[in-house]
């Protein structure tokens, strides 16, 4: 059996850009060495640009794009297995690469890799097997003055949170300090999500790691929400003191937000039968492994909305006053649930099998909808120019 390669080009709406971006899938005969790849950032020439904000000058500036459409267009494309989507103030693009362990830097100058100390650990102690690797990527709100990225991945002992200081205009990531570690890792179920609060408290998603009763544990960090400092600690006013968890009872979690009200929302994985969509309160048990869907049962919070497993198996969300938007994996489509005073209205799809499996979902700083594909990830069914990057006029 002959071993087949594909080499990905990554094009952006400046040009294009050479990375390292490549998907071996290796037969029984020995593989030969894979040729360089490209990441190519894909757009039409800009017919309306956004001026870039002028502050902070020492920042990478955002790429100059058309202006955003009901229809998805391309931003990036050519990426392999990409997991994690965030904004630096400036409107500049972070994407990591889950099976790569490698960070995109999106900026008006094009695309590239980052360098750097901090990126050499992440190549270096990163496990990347199953859906374990480099997951979420969070900025910190302080960053136009600490210049903090974190991230989530599997390191050999277990998942963790690392953060290092980003030079956004020379692309290259400081030395990793550990954030948090210890975080139960498996080949399945290791959550994965990181966004700061309206707080300005760090929020992790763990999963079960495959062992159910852990969610339940209130002393296990696995199938929780958790609540952290900036610097790693529980943070003051958690749920029980001393302990980081801030909801328990959930068995993969891979996107949270929050609304203008400061309402916070989650997206919840099912096993065979019903994928859920949270509103997330301190202390709140959410029911895994003893219900999965809405059981009425006492002790346990229903969730707003929930699907079949075939028609969503959502990952990542984006959250505005209007709506949560769900990046569907298995079910292939865009799920958006209108969000009312007392909860939720009735969801529905769009983006049907247009863009095969979505992984993220966040709306930037220009107030677009940026998506995430997954058909790379070993689990979907590739197209041309797979993965990719694209932005839209949230739907």
């Amino acid at each position: 059996m002959a071993a087949t390669r594909r080499a990905r080009r990554v094009r952006w709406a400046g040009g294009w850009s050479a990375l390292a971006t490549a998907a071996l899938v290796a037969g029984c005969a020995t593989p030969e060495p894979a040729p360089t790849p490209s990441v190519v950032l894909v757009t039409p020439e800009p017919a309306e640009t956004r001026a870039a904000p002028p502050d902070p000058p020492s920042m990478a500036q955002p790429p100059a794009l058309a202006a955003a459409t009901a229809d998805p267009q391309d931003v990036l494309v050519g990426l392999d297995a990409p997991w994690g989507l965030a904004f630096l103030p400036s409107g500049a693009v972070l994407v990591t690469l889950r099976d790569r362990a490698v960070v995109l830097l999106l900026d008006a100058g094009g695309v590239r890799e980052l360098t750097g100390p901090g990126a050499g650990e992440l190549a270096s102690g990163t496990v990347t097997r199953g859906e374990g690797g480099l997951l979420g990527v969070a900025v910190s709100p302080e960053f136009a003055v600490d210049g903090l990225v974190y991230l989530y991945r599997t390191a050999p002992d277990g998942n963790q949170v690392v953060r290092g200081e980003l030079d956004s205009l020379a692309g290259s990531l400081g030395p990793l300090t550990p954030v948090l570690t210890g975080i139960p890792a498996a080949e399945n179920h290791n959550g994965g999500r990181l966004a700061f609060g309206p707080d300005g408290m760090l929020y992790v998603t763990t999963g079960d790691a495959t062992e159910r009763p852990a969610s339940q544990d209130p002393a296990s960090l696995a199938g929780k929400i958790l609540r952290l400092t900036p610097d790693g600690a529980p943070a003051p006013g958690n749920p029980t003191p001393g302990s980081p968890v801030w909801s328990l009872g959930h068995r993969n979690v891979q996107g949270i937000g929050w609304d203008g009200a400061g309402r916070m929302f989650a997206s919840e994985f099912g096993q065979n039968t019903w994928d859920e969509l949270n509103e997330i309160t301190p202390g709140s048990n959410y029911g895994w492994p003893q219900v999965e869907g809405a059981g009425g049962v006492a002790g346990f919070v229903d969730p707003l909305a929930v699907w079949p497993t075939d028609d969503a198996s959502p990952s990542g969300i984006a959250v505005t006053d209007d709506a949560v938007y769900l990046a569907a994996l298995r079910g292939r489509r865009l799920w958006v649930v209108p969000l009312t005073a007392d909860g939720a209205g009735e969801p529905r799809a769009v983006l049907v099998d247009a863009l095969g499996r979505l992984r993220a979902a966040a709306i930037g700083p220009d107030g677009a909808l940026w998506l995430l594909t997954n058909n790379t990830d070993g689990r979907g069914d590739p197209r041309d120019g797979d993965d990719r990057l694209v932005r839209m006029l949230p739907p």
